[in-house]
């Protein structure tokens, strides 16, 4: 039996389950993504995209915090069959937009479940399928599903729940204390001391958003973060629009400027790194002036690109600190107080609201008890197939996107790879595929999922222990270089010895 024919008999543990071909988990930008490819390249296959949530969006869908956006360009962002026509940096309700047009235009809706949450997951190798048990948030019924191949887009970090460091004396504070990821719909910062703890997107997105509101808003860092300013506008796009060019075209190009563009920014930073970081802080200094601290409060510790950098989009952050509308303190928290927090230099912070803008907690593949012939399933012990299969696991593909360039890029590169690959199945008859470690393979160093030394955030190192590991070679690893991927994806061969079909 293959991959896109129909089940030929029962499976074995759940007579009452749902069989597809493909199971999609999640219905985020990844999720989306690869529904629209299933739908042009596998036309024939039977697919279900599950969604724990009540809506498509996942990120753009849980993020509710105010002035919500993305930090990378939209022309990149967005995906490669769909042109992103507004301005590079989108907010929340315009990327749903953009998602929703997706699924509208290409009937995408009928293959989505939503509030289905994955309980567990568990591949028999007599049936050769996996058996999802599924329970329906709407009615509370468990439900099960039965699929050929898992395709899993469900993210990388808990939707349920942001990262929150414990700090002394967070019991004793008074106010309101809030994670932007879970952020209270009742919540009025109007007239309010907000402290907005963290130096990521995410709080450099908060201030500005809240600044007029608030009577004051510090934004208190533990150490700084680099940031790319500029206008939110691309002028080569601009430029083509006005030569009537078409905005299929014009999203290519754009497309290919802007990649060519990250390329060679991303040599440099390895190559020139304090060239780049000048080239940096000079962004910032232009907006705040001379005379403002920068050494103190806006130059990292590190490397560019050893963690994400965001783009501030018309330096709104910066306009809203030069014009004292919000204050930066870099300083360590000794404890929270009744009325805001002491930090270790001994000065205080008055506060009726703390956003702690700290991060997220990783998710290894949704929190799924996953499972092969009932004998539980630890990914930390497999190690990853060019960072989207695993040793040892048959029939299932992750899409963990790009940290250095835009999520999505690596959606359309692993949807063309699983598509191919379900058709090479289809031709050669085979219903299960694994990747194996080949003899050459056998004394290969296992190292972490990613180098700490070229990448480093906050996530990533505390979650690291619950990821795959990785080989030395380019094959066993998820490089994070798309300008590398791109080539090699399409040359992926399906009978490469690292395929173990049956």
């Amino acid at each position: 039996m293959n991959v896109q024919g129909k089940i030929a008999t029962e499976p074995s543990v759940e007579n009452s389950a749902e069989h597809v071909d493909v199971i999609v988990v999640g219905a985020g930008i990844s999720g989306i993504g690869a529904a629209y490819h299933l739908t042009k390249q596998n036309p024939d296959t039977r697919f279900l995209v599950l969604e724990t949530q009540d809506s498509f969006g996942g990120t753009w869908h849980t993020h509710r915090y105010p002035g919500i956006r993305s930090d990378s360009d939209l022309h990149t962002f967005g995906y490669r069959f769909k042109p992103w026509t507004s301005a590079p940096i989108a907010t929340a309700a315009e990327i749903l937009r953009y998602m929703g047009d997706v699924i509208a235009e290409n009937g995408l809706d009928t293959h989505i479940r939503y509030k289905h949450k994955i309980l567990s997951a568990n591949w028999s190798n007599a049936d050769k399928l996996w058996t999802l048990a599924i329970i329906r948030h709407d009615t509370g019924e468990t439900l099960f599903f039965t699929t050929r191949f898992l395709w899993m887009c469900q993210g990388y970090y808990n939707h349920n729940q942001g990262y929150t460091p414990q700090w002394p004396g967070m019991d004793r504070f008074k106010g309101r204390m809030v994670h932007p990821q879970t952020w209270p719909e009742d919540l009025d910062v109007t007239g309010k001391k907000v402290v907005v703890i963290g130096s990521g997107a995410t709080a450099a997105t908060l201030v500005p958003a809240i600044a007029d509101k608030c009577a004051e808003v510090t934004m208190l860092q533990r150490s700084p973060t680099f940031f790319i300013t500029g206008r939110n506008a691309n002028a080569l796009a601009e430029t083509l629009r006005e030569l009537d060019v078409d905005e299929e075209w014009v999203h290519e190009i754009v497309r290919r400027k802007i990649l060519f563009d990250q390329q060679a920014f991303t040599k440099r930073t390895n190559s020139e790194p304090e060239v780049v970081k000048e080239e940096l802080l000079k962004g910032v200094q232009a907006y705040l002036g001379k005379d403002y601290d920068i050494a103190t409060h806006f130059t990292p510790r590190y490397r560019p690109w050893r963690q994400r950098i965001a783009f501030i989009p018309d330096g709104d952050l910066f306009q809203s600190i030069k014009a004292g509308k919000a204050t930066v303190v870099t300083d360590e928290i000794e404890t929270f107080t009744e009325r805001g927090i002491t930090l270790k230099s001994g000065k205080t912070i008055d506060a009726d609201v703390v956003v702690t803008a700290t991060g997220f907690n990783l998710n290894v593949l949704g929190d799924i008890a996953f499972s092969i012939d009932e004998t539980p399933l630890n990914f930390s012990d497999t190690v990853t197939d060019r960072g989207m299969m695993f040793t040892g696991v048959p029939n299932m593909v992750w899409i963990f996107g790009y940290l250095r360039a835009s999520w999505t890029l690596r959606v359309d590169l692993v949807a063309d790879f699983v598509c191919g690959l379900l058709n090479h199945m289809e031709e050669t008859g085979a219903t299960k595929v694994t990747p194996m470690l080949r003899p050459e393979d056998s004394d290969m160093p296992l190292l972490p999922w990613i180098d700490p030394e070229d990448f480093n955030p906050g996530y990533i190192m505390r979650g690291m222990h619950l990821l795959p590991k990785r080989g030395d070679k380019q094959e066993w690893q998820h490089n994070q270089n798309y300008w590398s991927d791109k080539d090699v994806f399409p040359a992926i061969d399906y009978d490469d010895p690292i395929f173990r079909y049956m």
